[in-house]
């Protein structure tokens, strides 16, 4: 008769690890459904985000630390994810005490640059995209307002839908693309017509966009910010619980110097940074696999060292994005083999762990015998 318990199974998965968040899976909550059957082991592993880059990892070492004992014939492994939000613990410290977050946002991801013409919103589109081909419930907010190319970049010509709730009054219900629900004031004004707006009319569209829109349920709402530090950066951070910022720069001097400036003002309003992106970082010309730095090299890697943050990614300049752009399919779909798609893919991965990272959570229940 074998003398294989759960207790034992749960005993052995505390030697597995998750690497980010340096805790052991069943500290962490993330052993569910833990079932014993004679020889049999079986069990589901629950990790913080659907684009875990150590998904396979984490897998391989339960099977090995549970494989390992006396009596255990077989290993049956689950692997799921659910997003966990902010901790209450946190509040205080985050600089969220006040804030209303957005029904059924877990993470608000803001996307933003010092200065524009950096490819801001190419990134956002892209990141956002890769987070919902691996498998997350995303969102996408324009909050460009003054440039708001995102409807055109994700190829949505559906108006967003008026309903009327009946607590917040009229409400949008934002259409969706590649997976995607996206909102934007280029649904709301004419083609070409330009936006001169004063600080509280930018506020009021934030606050819109922020509580007048129903996401729905979503793992993850990226924002694309408008260039610089103005008013809808203070809005959104007066208005809303900021997961954390992914900043965009190219490599050259010039856009790193509104990038610092731009650190430096998250840091007052204490929205934590993710990390660094380096968009159009090299150059491949034809029939030729030397990268060429035209516009500098490694300015996001002395960035992010700069400000002790991740380089998240170093991202390509290749004709195909900018096209993808224009078509309205970004290049994570039009071109998913692509090396520009890969570094976006891997860039999402990064992104949700780094979200994960910032906001450990308290460990959920183990269950035992249900799976």
């Amino acid at each position: 008769m074998s003398n294989l318990t759960a207790e034992l199974v749960l005993q052995s998965l505390r030697s597995v690890q998750d690497p980010d968040l340096k805790q052991d899976l069943v500290t962490l909550g993330m052993i569910r459904d833990l079932e014993v059957q004679g020889g049999r082991v079986q069990f589901r592993v629950v990790l913080t985000t659907p684009a875990c880059p150590l998904k396979a990892k984490i897998e391989s070492d339960c099977r090995a630390a549970v494989a390992q004992l006396p009596g255990v014939e077989k290993v049956e492994i689950r692997m799921e994810s659910e997003v966990r939000g902010r901790p209450q613990a946190a509040g205080g410290k985050s600089g969220l005490q006040g804030m209303n977050p957005i029904e059924g946002v877990t993470h608000l991801i803001a996307v933003s640059s010092g200065k524009g013409g950096v490819g801001k919103s190419t990134v956002a589109v892209n990141l956002a995209t890769a987070l919902a081909l691996e498998g997350a419930r995303v969102g996408l907010m324009d909050a460009d307002v003054y440039g708001p190319n995102v409807p055109t970049m994700m190829g949505v010509t559906e108006q967003p839908k008026i309903m009327n709730h009946p607590e917040k009054g009229e409400i949008f219900i934002p259409p969706t693309a590649h997976q995607v629900k996206v909102m934007s004031m280029g649904f709301l004004i004419a083609d070409d017509q330009p936006v001169v707006w004063r600080g509280p009319m930018l506020h009021s569209i934030v606050n819109q966009f922020c509580y007048k829109v129903d996401w729905g349920q979503l793992d993850y709402l990226v924002v694309d910010m408008p260039p610089g530090t103005g008013d809808v950066q203070l809005s959104l951070a007066q208005l809303v619980p900021v997961t954390g910022a992914v900043m965009v720069s190219t490599p050259q001097e010039v856009a790193m110097q509104d990038v610092r400036k731009a650190f430096h003002m998250f840091e007052k309003v204490r929205i934590p940074i993710l990390g660094v992106v380096e968009n159009m970082s090299y150059f491949r010309c034809d029939g030729c696999e030397k990268q060429h730095y035209l516009l500098g090299r490694d300015g996001g890697k002395a960035l992010s060292k700069k400000f002790n943050t991740e380089l998240l990614a170093q991202i390509p300049m290749v004709p195909q994005v900018r096209e993808g752009g224009d078509e309205g399919k970004p290049i994570v779909v039009r071109d998913p083999s692509s090396e520009a798609a890969q570094k976006f893919r891997d860039l999402a991965r990064k992104v949700a762990q780094q979200v994960s990272i910032a906001t450990r959570s308290q460990a959920a229940p183990i269950q035992i015998g249900k799976f």
